[in-house]
């Protein structure tokens, strides 16, 4: 079988394909960065050409490689001492070879003073080397000039990438994971696009995507007012879907009787049990419900259901009564102590988390993957550039599989 070799999230290099050249011609070698302070409760980060990168928590080192080329790595500097000292060596050896280069800071970059403030100091970063925790910063240096700007807040700044610019160092050289391709590494979100309309959570949506290649399917289920268990994102999209003006939840009735956008039939568990009775191979993961035991008696086939859970209670409830698990990310950041063997006790095989975290857990995805549990990112398509080629190029292999709208994979 063919393996495929992916890079990790926490490195990875931006390059101009061209679908962007023709869109974004005229901001060509335009670098916009961001930093806030924690106080502003913001995601700092940076764009080029328009794809936006969002970073974690301390510093943030960006090398240019030419005008419409990075690349990137954060650095803990908050966290970690050890994270501080490789951030400071390698710019010792950016400013000897005379590369061109960033630096941001998001949300804490400092804990107290920095260890090495005098030696960046003797560097020339005299502003981050005063630096105060939960301060925002940026410095840039081009043509060997350092130039630093520092707020309590925010700092925002637009870099014109010199065109004439070409250096092919590689400062963060890339970590390839081999995976083999499948089909269960992709799971339809909200039942799949259909016709260009995401987050339909519809019969034809399933119907469409099931076609296409997926066998995996995520449904919002949510409640109605006389308290029936129905597929929808949640009940304002619900209500713009079919124009539906009246009070909110609707009841069963209303919302049966209603097709999102005039065309695709809504579901109730009826239509949902139906439906994965008459599709053998496919596979139900539930989305927004929290009550696994109810749920999975109600569901045709207990075997072919996986349900994102929210909290330490429900998911012990679901691990009595034989349920899969998948472990949301609130609950599995904030596990103690060995989260490896809570997810073993517990039979927890899967895991959901943002794809905006993986670059700062990096150590928790390689865990994971090594003890066979699957992790799947979802907010695929949130960010611009970020849709799901983006993420199999880029993050499938650190991590199992997506939540992907289009079935691009063949």
């Amino acid at each position: 079988m063919l393996l495929l070799k992916k890079f990790t999230g926490f490195l990875l290099c931006i390059a101009l394909c061209s679908g962007f050249a023709q869109d974004g011609e005229k901001d060509k070698g335009d670098l916009v960065i961001n930093s806030h302070g924690f106080n502003v409760k913001k995601r700092s980060g940076f764009v080029l050409n328009g794809i936006n990168e969002s970073v974690e928590r301390g510093l943030t080192l960006i090398h240019f490689n030419n005008a419409n080329t990075i690349e990137f790595k954060s650095f803990d500097t908050y966290g970690s001492p050890d994270a501080l000292n490789e951030l400071t060596d390698i710019l010792k050896n950016m400013l000897a070879d005379k590369a061109s280069f960033a630096i941001l800071a998001h949300d804490s970059a400092v804990k107290g003073a920095l260890a090495n403030a005098k030696e960046l100091a003797q560097m020339g970063f005299a502003q981050l080397s005063t630096l105060k925790s939960r301060q925002a910063y940026i410095m840039y240096s081009l043509n060997a000039e350092i130039e630093e700007r520092v707020d309590d807040n925010t700092v925002s700044q637009t870099i014109q990438i010199p065109k004439s610019l070409s250096d092919k160092r590689v400062y963060f050289p890339k970590i390839t994971y081999d995976f083999e391709p499948s089909n269960d590494r992709y799971i339809a979100h909200a039942g799949g696009e259909v016709n260009g309309i995401k987050s339909t959570n519809s019969k034809e949506a399933l119907d469409e995507n099931y076609k296409k290649g997926f066998r995996l399917f995520e449904l919002d289920i949510i409640k109605t007012s006389d308290g029936k268990l129905v597929a929808a994102h949640d009940w304002r999209m619900w209500s713009r879907f079919t124009d539906f003006s009246g009070s909110l939840p609707p009841s069963h009735e209303e919302f049966m009787k209603r097709k999102i956008y005039g065309d695709y039939t809504t579901l109730d568990m009826k239509g949902i049990n139906t439906w994965f009775a008459e599709h053998p191979d496919a596979i139900l993961i539930t989305d927004k419900l929290n009550n696994p035991v109810s749920f999975a008696a109600a569901f045709v086939d207990k075997s072919r259901l996986i349900m994102e859970l929210f909290s330490m209670m429900s998911m012990d409830e679901a691990s009595r009564k034989g349920i899969n698990i998948m472990i949301s990310q609130e609950p599995l950041l904030s596990l103690k102590g060995d989260k490896i063997n809570y997810l073993k006790v517990n039979n927890i095989k899967h895991a959901a988390v943002s794809r905006r975290i993986i670059k700062g857990q990096t150590k928790l995805m390689l865990q994971l993957k090594e003890h066979g549990i699957r992790v799947y990112v979802y907010n695929v398509n949130f960010d611009p550039g970020k849709d799901e080629l983006y993420v199999q190029e880029n993050e499938i292999g650190l991590v199992y599989g997506m939540y992907a709208d289009k079935w691009v994979f063949d």
